[in-house]
């Protein structure tokens, strides 16, 4: 599941289905979060929770300031395994 928040405001969640998962990891891309967002400086924040290979439930957070100029801006969230450096959740500029 993921979980997006911009500036402490609950912006989207999503669970991810077998198939869906599948697809992610082949390359696939899914379209979290489509708003509008005033310009200036912003706080996001995304959660992965998930299940390991071992049964157990884990949960990872992290934290990305962004700014949104007068014209449209796409991010792109990137999630990795756990266990695989730093809290497996990247964002950058697409």
């Amino acid at each position: 599941a993921i979980q997006v928040e911009i500036d402490g405001q609950l912006a989207t969640h999503h669970i991810y289905s077998y198939q869906e998962l599948e697809a992610l990891q082949k390359g696939g891309v899914q379209r979290v979060y489509t708003g509008n967002i005033v310009t200036g400086g912003h706080e996001k924040t995304v959660t992965m929770m998930g299940k390991l290979s071992n049964g157990d439930d884990f949960s990872t957070s992290d934290s990305f300031s962004f700014d949104k100029g007068v014209k449209p801006k796409t991010l792109g969230i990137t999630l990795d395994r756990p266990g695989s450096g730093s809290s497996g959740i990247q964002v950058g500029d697409w």
